[in-house]
């Protein structure tokens, strides 16, 4: 088993066979994910059933409650864009879960049909926009909360992604639930529970506000670590092919799935991991 580093964030393990991971594998591909945050295999072949054992490996499976489900797999969340749809599920820098309590620790995506060309997903790493921040912004944030909330993206309201784009009502839903979920709050600066170190734990979808802050200084302080985070220096962009498979820890990264493959067919299979309260 061989786990090279990728420019700006992630790792890609080559020579191992998921379906047959030794417990020494299974430990190394662990400390992988633990330490880049995003890890991707080429070459594998997982049935559904496989899918979810792997997943079942890691963790217990937390089941979305806003995507619609495989009809013979409820652990499976599909991601899916037909060819005569328009958008996209994902297409902007985020992170999962982040207006849950206990976030989810990842999610494992497995590739199903791709288009011919296009459909690549952007990684981006928050360990190392945190390590790239300047004293006085670290001292800033360094004891803030973050306002996360679904409200605004799977709500009912008029400008929500779920009334706004043709992804509502077939592959996003329960829109009820999210107007009646509670917005949470997070460190702004976790510690991970992995790996120790230190990650920025705010996102451009879910994170709408810093407790204790107006409106207008939480807006303007989230904006710049935004457009930070967001340097290309952070990001790595990971092409699909058949039998791909990646694994990206929601703690430590963001993802925007691009929406560039207009006319084809994008169908991926995601199972998410149950996390835990951050600190």
């Amino acid at each position: 088993m061989q786990i090279e580093t990728l420019p700006g964030v992630g790792a890609e393990i080559t020579g191992v066979d998921l379906n047959k991971l030794t417990d020494a594998e299974f430990d190394a591909i662990r400390q992988a994910y633990a330490d880049h945050g995003v890890i991707f295999f080429r070459d594998q072949d997982l049935t559904e059933d496989d899918h979810i054992a792997f997943a079942e490996r890691w963790a217990p499976i937390n089941v979305n409650r806003f995507f619609a489900a495989h009809p013979d797999y409820p652990q499976i969340a599909m991601v899916a864009k037909e060819k005569e749809q328009k958008d996209n599920i994902g297409g902007g820098w985020h992170t999962d879960h982040s207006y849950d309590q206990e976030p989810a620790m990842g999610s494992i995506l497995v590739a199903r049909v791709l288009p011919e060309s296009g459909g690549d997903t952007m990684f981006a790493s928050m360990y190392r926009a945190y390590e790239t921040l300047d004293e006085a912004t670290r001292t800033e944030i360094e004891n803030l909360r973050a306002v996360h909330s679904a409200k605004h993206v799977f709500g009912t309201g008029e400008n929500t992604y779920y009334k706004t784009t043709d992804a509502g009502g077939n592959r996003i839903g329960n829109a009820a639930a999210a107007d009646v979920l509670t917005d949470v709050t997070h460190p702004v600066v976790i510690t991970h529970p992995l790996s120790g170190k230190k990650a920025l734990y705010v996102n451009p979808a879910f994170t709408v506000g810093i407790a204790g802050m107006d409106e207008e200084a939480g807006k303007e302080l989230l904006t710049r670590l935004f457009a930070h985070a967001m340097d290309k220096g952070n990001a790595y962009r990971f092409q699909w092919q058949p039998g791909s498979v990646a694994f990206w820890d929601n703690r430590s990264t963001w993802h925007w799935a691009l929406n560039d493959y207009h006319g084809h067919r994008r169908i991926m299979h995601r199972i998410t991991l149950d996390g835990c309260a951050l600190n």
